[in-house]
C-alpha cells in the first residue's frame, strides 16, 4: 500500500483539479452543456472554449511524455494501443453521445457534480454504471 501512495495521491490531486476545472467552468450544469448542443436554439458556446483549453493542455501533456523516460510514479507510460474504428466504437460513440445529450453529463462532469447533492447527477452516475456492469455482464459472457 505505501509503495503506491505517491500514484494514489497523485491521482487524486488529479481527480481534484479536474473536478475544480469543470466547476469553474459551469460544466457540472447539465442545461450548459444541452445549450451547447442546440444548434437550432439558444446555443451556448462556453462548451467549446472548455474543450478547447483541454485539448490545449493534453497536447502539452503528450509533449512532455514525449520528453520524459518514465512517469514519476510508475515504471512505464501506459498508452492505449492505435486501433482501427469499428462497429463497436462507432455504437459506443453514439450511445456515449445520446447520453451526454439526453442527461447533459458525460462520466467526468456527473462524477464531479455528485458533490452538488443534486438528485439528477446520482441518477445519471447509477444508471451508468448498471450500464457498466450490464456490458461487462454481456460482454464476458459472449467472449467466454
Amino acid at each position: 500500500m505505501t509503495r503506491f501512495l505517491p500514484q494514489i495521491l497523485s491521482a487524486l490531486a488529479c481527480g481534484a483539479l479536474f473536478g475544480l476545472g469543470l466547476a469553474l467552468s459551469g460544466m457540472l450544469d447539465p442545461a450548459r452543456v444541452q445549450g451547447f448542443l442546440d444548434l437550432a436554439g439558444a446555443w451556448d458556446p462556453s462548451l467549446a472554449f472548455v474543450l478547447g483549453g483541454a485539448v490545449a493542455v493534453m497536447a502539452l501533456g503528450l509533449v512532455l511524455v514525449r520528453r520524459l523516460a518514465r512517469p514519476a510514479f510508475a515504471e512505464g507510460f501506459h498508452l492505449p494501443d492505435t486501433r482501427p474504428v469499428d462497429r463497436r466504437l462507432i455504437l459506443g460513440s453514439a450511445l456515449f453521445g445520446l447520453g451526454w445529450g439526453l442527461g447533459g453529463f458525460c462520466p467526468g462532469p456527473a462524477l464531479a457534480a455528485l458533490s452538488l447533492g443534486r438528485a439528477e447527477p446520482l441518477v445519471f452516475v447509477t444508471c451508468m454504471v448498471a450500464g457498466m456492469v450490464l456490458h461487462d455482464r454481456l460482454f464476458a459472457r459472449r467472449a467466454g
